[in-house]
């Protein structure tokens, strides 16, 4: 998973101011027939058939890590250790670029429930030539040890996970070697879940091999590449081709793991230690621009180190290196030399990134706002609604995927995305962007606007000394939206620079704004200032309250146009007004984000959320964390209000999905046992929806409950689905079907390089 992302393995709501009526009328939409969805938006992978393709080569592809385990199923296994699974082991079923389940026919001829009563029955038909690299043909046997080892009565077995497989009563060989015959005690819709991937019964076999065997090597595969060598210095991950592989021969010799971190990967490609990496949207406007040629035979760069550097700060520079004033000339002479060479270097992986392409679709995971139930504000479901409806979702979901190229439209389910066959829009259950419904259930909630507050002695004296404190202590990543105005910095994706930067060559020497603040807040402020004006004046011109001229030209109060008025001037026309008070306590909410490389979109979003609240009377404060500590120490263990994370969409929502929405219940310690469900909202009706769409044998009658308790987690506001998240992949122009997969389960042994003089067909 990319960054501030939940995997399903890794870690993987009858609302007061919903009528019976309207819900009712939400869920029985939900039971109808949706039309066929496709994806927002396809797969980008270059396809070819494998006539046009070289045979040999190698690919690397870059990675998060070097997996601590090679099983899957065991709680420190992440998505390296998914991947090599994918290409090393079977798996009965696969998922096609919708997200939707499809039968493997390298290791299935079919599969299907045989028997419905008493007991559900499914009989798997192997494919004869299905071996593993020891000669042993695929069998019962295999099937029988990863059913007990997962079935979770033998403790001694450390599992992360058991779904599905504590269903099962027993399994059997059938009329043939070739046939699994497995009995579920409880019917099990999601049953094509299971056995993917699929070990060998000596991984499988006992606890010790369960626990031990398969972290660091893999004797015995099944795949069309086994694993070569894994070198931890070195942070590789080597396969190569099987040579027992009785499907298709993989088209390349040899595929390597890198990993490599996502802010080094440009450079790692520049330098061409890959041929194959997700990126972030930074790295992809090099790519791109690149490929454009600009900055190409010494044309000076619009991007990049220096780019930021204008004539006169030029200027400025050189004649502060020549000046009389020895000590600033050496301490200018020496940043302009760090500059030119960080300038020759960024030309030099200009030159190189050009020959390269970027290929985009969407992520199969989701991008939410979560709400933390526990405990404060949001423990009331009128306060979680009101921020919910303070939301342009559609807003959101421009800022990020516009820039990029890529549909830009908010996601309707916590459960499935558009083209997975459970996916239904059922944000209806909790209702559209409503500035004034936001306010009403705050009032209801006895929330007032500009009730008495309790001040508190430090923020006073904090507040007091604040235009000399800025100068002498650094920012602590926290601030407040709507006490001062101070709403964030506007991100723009199309922009090379993160917020805040200053670290360039240019940044270099004296501001030239007369302020006693660093330039990196002075610029942040100034933003800041600027985005909420300018959302202030959107917002006034709605609602047709737009300042006009008086008839002897002059302005009406407020309505002054320019840049920033000295301390004391009264505020402009459409301020924010007084914050909302309960029981003497303003409404304020801490709003935690990462602020690690490549979260400048994430930060964005946050801000601009921050912004919305503000205009109903929500402050929020918000506390940047390293993204070591983000998830672990502030969204698993519940130290936040709002948080902004992503969760991978399942094709088996059903099972997946439950222990993210299910109600929090306590544990035998006193503590409160929330699984995955880290905005501790939950319901009894989501639970008994979830129970029932597992049971559930009939496909259609699944999803519709499926889909119904997706409307009750929408109405229960504990989380709210933004946008789907963009993948971004750069590769070789020569590389083919690879990149961007989207849903689609990658075709290892299909990947590679065309063949010298072969064109790929757009």
């Amino acid at each position: 998973m990319s960054h501030h992302g939940v995997g399903p393995r890794a870690v993987m709501r009858s609302v007061a101011f919903l009528t019976a009526g309207v819900l009712a009328v939400s869920l029985a939409a939900c039971s109808e027939d949706d039309p066929d969805t496709r994806p927002l938006a396809g797969q980008d992978i270059a396809p070819a058939d494998r006539d046009r393709i070289a045979d040999g080569g190698t690919v690397r592809w870059a990675v998060d890590t070097v997996p601590e385990t090679l099983n899957t199923f065991q709680s420190d296994a992440d998505a390296t250790t998914s991947r090599v699974a994918g290409a090393v082991l079977p798996s009965m079923y696969r998922l096609d670029e919708r997200g939707r389940p499809e039968r493997n026919a390298d290791y299935l001829e079919s599969a299907k429930i045989v028997e419905r009563e008493p007991q559900q029955v499914v009989l798997y038909k192997l494919n004869q030539q299905a071996v593993w690299s020891d000669g042993r043909e695929i069998g019962a046997a295999d099937f029988a040890a990863q059913w007990r080892a997962l079935s979770g009565k033998d403790t001694a077995y450390w599992t992360a996970r058991n779904a599905g497989y504590e269903r099962i009563e027993k399994i059997e060989r059938g009329d043939s070697d070739l046939e699994v015959r497995v009995t579920f005690r409880k019917p099990y819709a999601d049953w094509q879940s299971l056995f993917s991937p699929l070990y060998p019964k000596d991984v499988m076999g006992t606890p010790n091999t369960f626990n031990d065997g398969a972290r660091r090597k893999l004797k015995v595969t099944a795949g069309p590449f086994a694993i070569d060598k894994i070198n931890r210095k070195a942070r590789e991950v080597r396969l190569k081709r099987n040579p027992r592989w009785w499907g298709h021969k993989p088209k390349l010799s040899e595929l390597v793991l890198r990993a490599v971190p996502r802010d080094k990967r440009a450079a790692a490609l520049a330098a061409g230690r890959l041929d194959l990496a997700e990126i972030d949207p930074s790295a992809a406007r090099r790519i791109t621009t690149a490929a454009g040629g600009k900055g190409s035979a010494g044309a000076p760069l619009a991007h990049g180190p220096g780019a930021a550097l204008t004539p006169a700060q030029a200027l400025r520079s050189w004649a502060i290196a020549n000046g009389s004033d020895k000590g600033a000339a050496d301490e200018e002479t020496t940043a302009r030399e760090k500059r030119s060479k960080a300038i020759a270097k960024y030309n030099k992986e200009q030159s190189v990134l050009r020959r390269l392409v970027v290929r985009k679709s969407l992520e199969p995971a989701y991008t939410q706002l979560a709400l933390n139930g526990a405990e404060g504000p949001l423990a009331d479901e009128r306060v979680r609604r009101a921020v919910a409806r303070a939301l342009d979702r559609d807003e959101l979901a421009r800022v990020v995927l516009q820039p990029l190229g890529l549909p830009a439209e908010p996601v309707g389910s916590h459960l499935a995305l558009a083209g997975q066959a459970a996916y239904a829009d059922n944000s209806g259950a909790l209702g559209e962007q409503d500035t004034e419904e936001a306010q009403a259930l705050l009032a209801d909630a006895g929330w007032v606007r500009g009730g008495p507050v309790k001040a508190k002695k430090a923020k006073k004296e904090a507040a007091k000394g604040a235009g000399s404190e800025a100068s002498k202590k650094p920012d602590d990543g926290t601030y407040i939206v709507g006490a001062e105005d101070k709403s964030g910095a506007v991100y723009d994706p199309a922009s090379d620079e993160g917020v805040g930067d200053d670290s360039k060559p240019g940044g270099h020497g004296t501001s030239t704004v007369l302020v006693p603040a660093p330039i990196a807040q002075l610029r942040t402020a100034l933003l800041d200032q600027a985005a909420a004006q300018a959302e202030r004046r959107e917002t006034d011109e709605a609602d047709g309250e737009k300042q006009e001229p008086a008839r002897d030209g002059r302005l009406k109060d407020g309505g002054g146009p320019g840049a920033y008025a000295p301390k004391g001037t009264a505020a402009p026309a459409g301020a924010a007004a007084k914050p909302l008070a309960k029981d003497g306590k303003a409404l304020s909410l801490r709003f935690v984000l990462p602020s690690g490389p490549g979260t400048e979109p994430l930060r964005a979003v946050g801000e601009r959320i921050a912004r919305m609240l503000d205009r109903i009377g929500v402050r929020t404060e918000i506390s940047k964390v390293s993204d070591a500590s983000y998830f672990k120490d502030h969204i698993a263990s519940g130290q936040y209000d709002l948080a902004l994370y992503s969760w991978p969409a399942s094709a088996f929502p059903a099972t997946d999905a439950r222990p993210i929405y299910a109600k929090p219940v306590p544990a035998a310690d006193g503590s409160l046992n929330v699984e995955q469900n880290y905005t501790r909202v939950g319901t009894d009706q989501v639970d008994q929806l979830f129970d029932q769409a597992v049971a559930e044998l009939d496909e259609k009658e699944s999803r519709s409950l499926v889909r119904k308790a997706d409307a009750r987690i929408w109405a229960a506001a504990g989380s709210i689905p933004l946008y789907q998240r963009p993948q971004l992949v750069a590769a070789r122009p020569n590389l083919v079907n690879a990149g961007a997969f989207g849903f689609e389960t990658p075709v290892y042994e299909d990947m590679g390089y065309l063949k010298k003089g072969v064109r790929r067909v757009s």
